[in-house]
């Protein structure tokens, strides 16, 4: 039978600092130097909109930008509740965001990829409740999306941030 023995507890922060292990949002950390540091594409519609202001919460709005994030938003509805008459009640909304994020002074990508998610919303009731579900689903896979952005860019920061 195992037994829970407490000096592993008290010798496991150790080593990771032996490996190099140093936290992201610890003083001195990525996320300290991405903080502000990040210009975000101009949006071009409500989905745009809403992912850059969910960038802008996480990383904070660009104070003096050393960097620049371009990006393009995928979505597609997909319908997944389908009564016996063939009308369609649920919908997942699959999206997919590719970024890129370079440095504005040399012009070199220093991170690029594709995020992807989904949210689901219901179309039954009246059309204003269906649309504002919707539009309640775009936002949510937004947020999901930028979340997803902006922890690959805490990730990959210390290969690129000086």
């Amino acid at each position: 039978m195992w037994s829970f023995n407490r000096r592993l507890l008290i010798l496991a922060p150790l080593a990771l600092v032996a490996c190099g292990f140093a936290p992201v949002y610890g003083p001195g950390g990525p996320a300290e130097g991405l903080q502000g540091a990040i210009r975000v594409a101009d949006p071009s519609d409500k989905l745009g909109f809403d992912l850059v202001e969910r960038l802008e919460e996480q990383l904070g709005r660009p104070a003096a930008a050393r960097f620049d994030l371009a990006y393009v938003i995928v979505t597609d509805p997909v319908g997944v509740g389908i009564t016996k008459d063939g009308e369609i009640t649920r919908y997942n909304l699959v999206g997919s965001v590719s970024y890129t994020l370079t440095d504005q002074g040399s012009g070199a990508v220093l991170a690029q990829g594709k995020v992807d998610s989904f949210t689901s919303y219901s179309a039954t009731g009246s059309t204003v409740a269906g649309l504002e579900a919707e539009d309640d689903a775009k936002t949510r896979l937004m947020r999901l999306l930028a979340d997803q952005i902006v922890a690959r860019l805490l990730a990959s920061a210390a290969d690129w941030l000086r």
